[in-house]
């Protein structure tokens, strides 16, 4: 398995330090990475191979090898495969619901298990946002693909994604007005940032098929 530091880890550590939120997204990348290795438990369970594993700003990324054999066994309009994806993207949040209802049940709270209480509650609203390729994104893409197809689903989650990065954006440029939180900032530009990655991915990716499309036309037309 390949693992990857992405660079721009540093720039939010240097941020976060110099804003005083170093303890808070110390904590957040901590349970991040818990949350990644329910994800990872999920997999392995599922008999999925682990390809490669990246630490980035937000936590750690793991992808798993995809075999033939899973898009061959049909599910509807999709396949077994769009079910295991959906297991997958569902361990991550329920293994910080696990978490925030063991520390619920502690008698003696503190500041610490606050802290760590909020950093697990964020994990999981953050990583349910309907926005591809975040977990809440993939479980409603998997959904979609069974009960509509492939490209429906792609079509669909793309435009619910861009309803939803908009909603937030709004809604996050009011608290930012309020609170002067550099966080919600730099947590909005990254929502954007994936959600324009995956869509120019789609846009690519539409354009090659209707580019074999044609040439498929051509050559019958010979």
């Amino acid at each position: 398995m390949k693992f990857r530091i992405d660079l721009k880890i540093f720039v939010f550590l240097i941020l976060f330090y110099f804003t005083k939120q170093i303890e808070i997204y110390s904590m957040i990348m901590a349970f991040a990475i818990i949350h990644e290795i329910g994800h990872l438990i999920a997999g392995l369970l599922m008999n999925m191979k682990p390809e490669k594993m990246e630490l980035m700003p937000y936590g750690v990324s793991i992808s798993f090898i995809l075999t033939p054999k899973d898009y061959n066994k049909k599910i509807i309009k999709g396949n077994i495969l769009e079910l295991k994806k959906i297991f997958v993207a569902i361990a991550g949040p329920l293994t910080n619901l696990i978490i925030i209802l063991i520390l619920l049940n502690i008698k003696n709270q503190n500041i610490l298990l606050t802290n760590m209480l909020y950093a697990n509650l964020l994990i999981m609203l953050f990583n349910l946002i309907p926005l591809n390729p975040l977990d809440g994104g993939r479980i409603l893409k998997s959904i979609l693909h069974i009960l509509f197809g492939k490209r429906k689903a792609e079509q669909y989650i793309s435009n619910i994604s861009f309803i939803t990065i908009l909603t937030l954006t709004l809604i996050s440029s009011i608290s930012i007005f309020y609170l002067k939180n550099i966080a919600i900032f730099l947590i909005i530009i990254f929502l954007w940032a994936i959600y324009i990655k995956q869509d120019i991915y789609y846009k690519n990716k539409n354009k090659i098929g209707e580019l074999k499309k044609k040439n498929l036309f051509r050559k019958s037309n010979f």
